[in-house]
């Protein structure tokens, strides 16, 4: 009852900021609509139409990584916290380092960089030119008067807040499991009772060691569980810190998943043996030609295994952010059309998202059990040919 009413009230503070977020956001727009400048163009701001909600811009904004954590506006004024920003030119010979914040949201360059925005992509032409495509974000080369400079080249090797944050959760999580560790080495959990952290996190490293790591490894669950133990961790460190508001979506990230995809896959190689790769080429027991059509698949599932945890985790966490932001947006589209509709559609639109907040809950932990579970089964079947054929052969 009181973990129910404590993510309740979280989910309420998450709506809430939601609200503050998106609200803010479209006081943000009309903001930028009257810094319509870039360092090269000038534009009469009198003249400018008011900018509508832009609901795929703010999705967009929230769910790819970025230089800044934005929170809120305050009027004109837009909260935010900057991030470094580290660039290396080796045509210019410099290490450039400084705040995000000096790129002022796009409107003005920097020690020769320019951050692009929606509004300089199209004043700068860059949207019109062949073969290579800029979007919102993204760190060009300028020269003295602000136009794009195609022959700088230059290392953008920035502290995003995807990597920020990334890190941020990979402290935390070895602080708090260093902490355990010394409990247990002084005694605490052994000749007593587990404390504190401990009393959390041992009856999750329990659940995976007996539910997911012995039935799928047998005998060889030792060698592998630091390895699941550590996978596990870190996807659920990163999907809770996803939730707070204003913070960044780690593992809505396709290049963290891929890189993790890619983790699992080399330790389901390196974990292979002669029988598995002889059931994939050469199947027992089935008929010749059967084979032409059955060893291609088998050779595909190699890679499709590992594919297929990237896009499930890749793919769940991104969607539910996607809806709960989609639901706010509700509220701004029908206040463009009335502000009675938008009030009206208010108390839907936080009730769905407050609905959807507490299942994101359930599907951070739900994700990193799923990502452990497959990857342990996937090793497990790299394993089991040898023991399988035994088997088969005492039957």
């Amino acid at each position: 009852m009181q973990l129910r009413r404590s993510n309740t009230i979280y989910a309420v503070i998450f709506a809430i900021f939601s609200l503050l977020f998106l609200g803010s956001f479209a006081g943000a727009q009309q903001h930028d609509q009257g810094h319509q400048t870039s360092p090269a163009h000038q534009t009469d701001e009198h003249t400018a139409e008011p900018k509508k909600f832009n609901a795929a811009e703010v999705i967009f904004g929230h769910v790819l990584d970025g230089h800044e954590y934005h929170f809120m506006d305050i009027g004109d004024h837009p909260v935010t916290l900057p991030l470094p920003i580290i660039l290396y030119s080796p045509s210019r010979g410099t290490w450039d380092v400084f705040m995000s914040s000096r790129f002022e949201h796009g409107h003005a360059a920097h020690k020769g960089y320019l951050m692009l925005n929606e509004h300089s992509i199209h004043e700068m032409g860059l949207d019109s030119l062949t073969g290579k495509k800029f979007s919102a974000g993204d760190i060009i080369g300028v020269d003295a008067e602000g136009h794009y400079d195609a022959t700088v080249q230059f290392y953008d090797l920035s502290m995003t807040r995807n990597v920020v944050q990334m890190l941020l959760a990979l402290t935390l999580f070895v602080v708090i499991m260093f902490r355990v560790a010394g409990r247990y080495k002084k005694g605490v959990g052994i000749t007593s009772a587990p404390k504190g952290s401990q009393s959390l996190l041992e009856p999750i490293i329990t659940f995976v060691r007996d539910e997911v790591a012995k039935p799928n490894l047998g005998h060889n669950y030792n060698r592998y569980l630091p390895f699941l133990l550590t996978v596990f961790f870190f996807i659920l460190v990163n999907n809770i810190f996803g939730l707070i508001p204003g913070s960044a979506n780690v593992t809505g990230n396709i290049a963290f998943t891929v890189v993790l995809g890619l983790l699992s896959f080399v330790v389901i190689l390196f974990s292979s043996n002669k029988h598995y790769w002889g059931h994939i080429f050469n199947p027992p027991g089935v008929p010749f030609g059967v084979k032409l059509i059955l060893v291609p698949v088998e050779f595909l599932s190699v890679f499709i295994k590992p594919f297929a945890l990237i896009i499930r985790l890749f793919a769940n966490m991104v969607a539910g952010h996607i809806i709960i932001i989609c639901l706010i947006s509700l509220i701004f589209i029908f206040g463009e059309l009335s502000p009675i509709a938008g009030w009206g559609a208010s108390p839907l639109a936080v009730a769905f998202t407050v609905f959807i907040y507490l299942i994101e809950v359930l599907v951070a932990f739900l994700q990193a059990f799923i990502f452990t579970m497959l990857s342990a089964v996937f090793i497990g079947q790299a394993l089991e040919g040898a023991h399988h054929d035994e088997a088969h052969a005492h039957h």
